[in-house]
């Protein structure tokens, strides 16, 4: 137990600690010395963000993507999913909403979807950049060519969210078929930053063959790209995939993870994630409470919501925006934070 003491000191002061140190504190996801480190995490947070909570407005405007990902509700192989698109006119009508509610960040999240080429998702971006000059437009909409990608940042995106999910690439052949590689993936992350987006990266956790090393190898990428977004989630079964009967990660492992990163990387933007919220009722609560200073609220018509199935029981309570917007406030006011109207940038300083 010296050793995890030691790794904890090290962890609060920024520092990468050493391997089989920081293994073995993994090893423990309930020791006493975690509720150190997420205090820590959370006067971390303070420092850059005060008790502030940034909001950013999900549209999940497709379902259709040509990968097969093994762990993917919304993969080409599943026929049971039920597929759609968002028409311009609907994605600028949840805009709309979204700005008169508060948001001022609009994230644009779909499967790598054929139909939206180059010209087409310019198209929505500039569309959505000229009625709102004063906002975030942030896409996740997987791997595309370094063209594509300054294409997309001249029409007027801001940021790109694109999870690594494992950067161990044995890992990675697990999770994906072979036509998907870490290097392609990690090829786009850097473009992406070279190109001047806010990038995000990040992974799952608890995913199907994960090890400890595995999640110290994705700690290290972090440190090493310096992200100035991190969307970690844990992985949750999807009944239609091939990991249909592997156990989910867990709250703990996810928590305590978050408190790391913002260790790490103090000022970097870092959602509690819908999917901490479906395998707690409080998950996203905890989710701050580690570290984390974003959520993420679904401004998708309610229409489509239940279709973008990424993993089983996935939250979506039916509820209009504006009500579960009123929700959050309350819940995150309960645990002494406030949801704020404002893009959220990364601090420049």
């Amino acid at each position: 137990m010296e050793r995890i003491h030691k790794i904890v000191a090290q962890l609060l002061k920024g520092e990468f600690p050493e391997k089989e140190g920081l293994k073995e504190l993994l090893s423990f996801p309930t020791h006493p010395a975690w509720e150190v480190l997420k205090q820590a995490a959370r006067h971390v947070r303070k420092r850059y963000y005060g008790t502030d909570v940034y909001i950013r407005g999900l549209i999940e405007f497709t379902n259709i993507c040509k990968n097969d990902c093994y762990y993917c509700g919304i993969r080409k192989s599943n026929q049971k999913a039920e597929r759609y698109r968002l028409t311009l006119k609907q994605v600028l009508s949840c805009c709309k909403t979204g700005y008169r509610l508060g948001f001022r960040t609009f994230v644009l999240q779909g499967g790598e979807d054929g139909y939206f080429t180059d010209e087409k998702l310019c198209l929505y971006v500039a569309q959505i950049r000229k009625r709102y000059p004063d906002c975030a437009i942030t896409l996740s909409v997987g791997e595309r060519s370094r063209e594509s990608y300054q294409k997309l940042f001249d029409a007027g995106a801001n940021r790109y969210l694109l999870r690594h999910e494992t950067a161990n690439s044995g890992h990675y052949a697990k999770l994906h078929p072979s036509e998907l590689t870490l290097k392609h993936r990690m090829q786009c992350l850097s473009d992406l930053k070279q190109i001047g987006f806010q990038t995000g990266c990040g992974f799952m956790v608890g995913s199907p063959f994960q090890t400890l090393d595995n999640l110290i190898e994705d700690l290290e990428f972090l440190v090493q790209f310096q992200p100035e977004m991190v969307g970690i989630g844990p992985f949750i079964p999807h009944c239609d995939t091939p990991f249909a009967d592997e156990p989910a990660g867990t709250l703990e492992m996810m928590v305590n993870l978050l408190s790391i990163i913002r260790l790490l990387l103090p000022k970097v933007l870092l959602p509690a994630t819908t999917a901490l919220g479906t395998i707690d009722p409080n998950g996203r609560e905890l989710g701050i409470l580690a570290g984390a200073n974003v959520v993420m609220p679904n401004l998708s018509p309610i229409a489509v919501r239940k279709k973008y199935l990424l993993y089983n029981n996935k939250i979506s309570t039916g509820a209009e925006a504006a009500e579960s917007l009123a929700d959050l406030k309350q819940r995150m006011e309960r645990i002494g934070y406030q949801v704020v109207t404002s893009r959220g940038d990364y601090p420049k300083e």
